[in-house]
């Protein structure tokens, strides 16, 4: 490969558009080519990634040609990713099986479930041509106002989410497609999002051995395709001020030496505030690779970004060496998942696999094992007249026999509050669906408690929430607003299910 093919190697962009040949206005002011196949041809990205917000997910058959069409414009076959880790981020629902996220995975304690989740989504994303996933989530969650991480994760004990984390690249592995252990060197005691700020964290050097490292040093293990670097700063790691991405002290020293990885190290999108911060996103992507970074994720400024690198390389500040040993690992990367013999993705009918029975069937097998009773088993199953609000009452509702709804929306107005005291007057039982409660939720809880009858909380999201509220009697958490989480739920309510779960966090307060 010539210089200028070598760096297109180290870039995963954002393409625009559903189709491989189709023009679109975004492709030509970033790159100044029109359609997602002359971007492959011009700059020979090593991978693309896909986004329903970019025009490219609108259904199986269209997510198959778009990735069959950028492989066929591709000199190197490239890595085509997707940030599938399910539960909040889910990128291609609903095409896809809708599976539990990691917190409710964690729930269940088997490991087993890990592997099965990470093993269905896998073989989908194979069948529509998609090497790889940005999951799973190796964070340890110990903040309960972490703003970005929350539910990803598998909970908040290290040794419990390290074996989770092994489990989960054992299924991808199951699955044929490349995993990415995210976000080293952990971002799971923050109070900022990186999307919008940049983080620090106080972890000291036996902190971060004790709390982060574990479930990263469990991915190495498990020979994980790619480790994704988080946009935090760690100023007891390396006392630079640069957050994690575009630290040497960090990715080369703790990363490469510390854990001995010597595969794929990936940023976190470039696009996000956190890393751009401090450096312009010239300066970001060379400053990445001088890091230890192999694989630059969504520069937000394609060209520029690619021109820093190449003329980073040309005048020597990031040497030839240096170069050729991301684009090894990339190409070494690409044959362990079979990327370069064409037998990576998209083998069988993807109709055939998407949603499938059996994958189905998994996932609510997941579901139904992770639901939690928190507090106040003694008050199941319910009896009498049941009334289900909050943001999901009507899908649950409609799951509980002879249940009604007082449905409201994820911040309830006052006149939606008052509706629903109002019909809590017809029932024995007032059930309130809740997600990572604000004040409007706490409100809406409050207010049922003030009805004088027995009111039950489903948890939906992370459930830090249920030690904020007050006045229920009972509690559950499923971690999740999904289909498969709410039926699951809707069993344990009405006595066809004994929940099993435990608490994967601890609550406080």
């Amino acid at each position: 490969m010539s210089v200028e093919e070598k760096v297109g190697q180290l870039f995963m962009p954002v393409v625009y558009g559903s189709r491989a040949d189709g023009a679109h206005g975004e492709n030509q002011a970033r790159f100044g080519v029109g359609t997602p196949a002359q971007i492959v041809r011009k700059y020979h990205p090593g991978g693309v990634i896909l986004f329903p917000w970019a025009g490219n997910v609108s259904g199986a058959e269209q997510i198959v040609k778009l990735t069959a069409g950028l492989q066929k414009a591709s000199t190197v076959p490239l890595i085509i990713g997707a940030d599938q880790e399910n539960g909040l981020v889910s990128r291609l629902a609903p095409l896809v099986t809708e599976v539990p996220g990691s917190m409710a995975i964690g729930a269940t304690r088997r490991p087993a479930d890990a592997r099965t989740a990470a093993r269905v989504t896998g073989e989908e994303l194979r069948a529509l041509g998609i090497d790889l996933d940005f999951a799973p989530v190796a964070d340890v969650n110990v903040n309960p106002a972490n703003p970005v991480i929350g539910s990803r994760s598998y909970g908040s004990d290290p040794a419990r989410v390290a074996t989770m984390v092994g489990a989960a690249i054992e299924g991808f592995h199951d699955a044929g497609v490349g995993s990415a252990a995210k976000h080293f060197p952990g971002h799971g005691d923050t109070k900022v999002d990186s999307h919008s700020g940049l983080p620090v964290i106080q972890h000291s050097r036996s902190q971060w051995e004790r709390i982060d490292a574990p479930p990263f040093r469990a991915a190495v293990e498990h020979g994980v395709d790619i480790v994704m670097s988080a946009h935090v700063v760690m100023p007891k790691l390396d006392p630079s001020g640069d957050p994690a991405t575009l630290s040497k002290p960090i990715l080369t020293g703790l990363l490469r030496e510390k854990l001995g990885y010597d595969g794929v190290v990936s940023t976190d999108a470039l696009d996000m505030q956190g890393v751009r911060e401090k450096y312009g996103d010239a300066e970001v992507a060379v400053r990445a690779v001088l890091a230890g970074v192999d694989l630059l994720l969504m520069p937000p400024d394609f060209r520029k970004a690619y021109g820093a690198v190449l003329d980073a390389v040309k005048s020597g500040r990031i040497s030839r060496a240096r170069l050729d040993q991301s684009v090894t690992r990339l190409l070494a990367m690409k044959a362990a998942r079979g990327v370069l013999d064409g037998s990576a993705a998209g083998e069988g009918e993807a109709g055939d696999v998407l949603r499938s029975k059996d994958h189905r069937t998994a996932a609510q097998g997941i579901a139904d094992r992770s639901v939690t009773v928190v507090k106040g088993a003694r008050g199941l199953p319910l009896k009498g007249d049941v009334l289900v609000t909050g943001p999901a009452a009507k899908r649950l509702a409609g799951m509980l026999d002879g249940a009604s709804a007082a449905a409201t929306g994820d911040t309830p107005t006052s006149a939606q509050i008052a509706g629903a005291r109002s019909a809590a007057a017809k029932a024995d039982t007032v059930v309130v669906t809740t997600e990572d409660a604000g004040p409007a939720q706490s409100r809406l809880v409050s207010a049922m408690a003030a009805t004088g009858k027995k009111v039950v909380v489903v948890s939906m999201g992370a459930p830090y929430e249920l030690a904020r509220l007050r006045g229920y009697d009972v509690a559950l958490a499923v971690y999740s607003r999904g289909e498969p989480s709410l039926k699951a739920a809707a069993k344990a309510l009405s006595g066809d299910l004994k929940a099993k779960g435990v608490l994967p966090v601890r609550l406080r307060g």
